[in-house]
Formats: C-alpha cells, sequence, structure tokens
C-alpha cells in the first residue's frame, strides 16, 4: 500500500484558567481546557489522525492519562514522539488537514501562527498544513462554549510514491 489515511477527534471541557494552547500555540483566554496533558485538542486530533493512518493504535495507548508520567505533557512532544514512530514505519506526510471546532477562542487571528507550528512539530512545509476553524452556530455543548473540539485528517506516503501512481521499489 503506498498511501493511508488516517482521522483524529479530541475534545475536551473549559475550565478555570487564563490561556488555551491550540496547535503548540498558547492563546490567551478566560479558561483553560481541562485534561490530564496540556489540553492541546488540535495536537492531540493530529497525533490520533497519524498514528491511526501508520496502523499504531491512538493517543491513549501511547500516552496513557492514567499514566503520571503524562501529567501536565506538553502536546508538542507527544506529537513529535508519535510522528518519529509513524515516520521509522517509513511513511511521510503528504497533507494534514485540521478542524477546530467551537464559538470560542476565535482561531483566524492565530491562523499562521498555528500552521507554522504544526509544520515545525512534524518538520514538514506549512504549505502541506490546513487549518479551518467552525463553530456549532451555538448548538450543543460547543455551541454553549463548554469545551473546545478538534478533528484532523492525515494522508500518508510511502518514500518516492506519488499518489495515484505505485512504485516498484516498494511493492507490497
Amino acid at each position: 500500500m503506498l498511501i493511508r489515511v488516517g482521522q483524529g477527534l479530541d475534545v475536551h471541557a473549559f475550565g478555570p484558567g487564563d490561556s488555551v494552547m491550540l496547535g503548540g500555540v498558547r492563546i490567551e483566554h478566560d479558561q483553560s481546557l481541562v485534561a490530564h496533558s496540556d489540553g492541546d485538542v488540535l495536537l492531540h486530533a493530529l497525533t490520533d489522525a497519524l498514528l491511526g493512518a501508520a496502523g499504531l493504535g491512538d493517543i491513549g495507548q501511547h500516552f496513557p492519562d492514567t499514566d503520571a508520567q503524562w501529567a501536565g505533557a506538553d502536546s508538542g512532544e507527544l506529537l513529535q514522539q508519535a510522528w518519529a514512530a509513524v515516520q521509522h514505519r517509513g511513511w511521510t506526510l503528504a497533507n494534514a488537514d485540521l478542524t477546530v471546532i467551537g464559538e470560542r477562542p476565535k482561531v483566524n487571528p492565530h491562523r499562521d501562527q498555528i500552521v507554522a507550528r504544526v509544520a515545525a512539530l512534524l518538520a514538514v512545509s506549512p504549505a502541506q498544513i490546513n487549518l479551518k476553524a467552525t463553530t456549532t452556530e451555538k448548538l450543543g455543548f460547543l455551541g454553549r462554549k463548554e469545551g473546545l473540539a478538534a478533528m484532523a485528517c492525515v494522508l500518508l506516503q510511502a518514500p518516492g510514491a506519488v499518489c495515484g501512481q505505485e512504485s516498484s521499489a516498494l511493492g507490497d
């Protein structure tokens, strides 16, 4: 197989605090996200998508919230560890499509910084990272501003593979 797709989803509730981590960027906010680690829903979703695409399980298997060593962990470091495992399997990132879902904080003022940070964490071009944001039109817990969610979809490719074209060097 020359290409694989993975998806990820993460959700965290708001709680006391003064900022949220989003895509490895600290954003001032009147609340923080409640989580075992730093609560970066965007990086958690991306980590899950990468692990899933490579057939390596999910973030909870690699970094369980029942393990004290991950308490307060930097999600960027977790992402980099997962990405190293994916690369060890011979995969490269074609692209990542990321979506933040919630009423607040607004993503647009931070979009370029988040894309640059995610690209830096993965050591890829910012052109390979797409970031979108949407609301739930005030519906549900996200619409009531009780939390934040993120989704990620990634396309991995084998070295030398051109999407839609087989490479005789790999063989399945």
